[in-house]
């Protein structure tokens, strides 16, 4: 029965951590997302000659962004369904 609490309180602290990483994952994105547009807008009514060359290199940055919140989707995914502190407990 002692195990069974164990596993319990470990589930939902691992569900907590998921909802966490997913959720502050996607709010730093939107936030950089945000900061990234407004500049590239900023700097291309600045210097409209530089807009091609500034729209390639924010799609670089937008794709690297883009991957933090991605890779928080697999590590909360991990902490659902293959939990590797369960191994630890000697749970199955």
């Amino acid at each position: 029965m002692q195990e069974m609490t164990h596993i319990a309180q470990l589930m939902s602290a691992s569900v907590i951590a998921a909802g966490l990483v997913i959720g502050l994952g996607g709010l730093g994105a939107a936030i950089g997302f945000g900061i990234l547009g407004g500049k590239f807008l900023e700097s291309s009514a600045r210097q409209p000659e530089l807009t091609n060359m500034l729209q390639i290199k924010m799609f670089i940055v937008a794709g690297l962004l883009d991957a933090v919140p991605i890779i928080g989707v697999a590590v909360g995914f991990l902490l659902l369904y293959s939990n590797p502190f369960l191994a630890a407990l000697g749970a199955k």
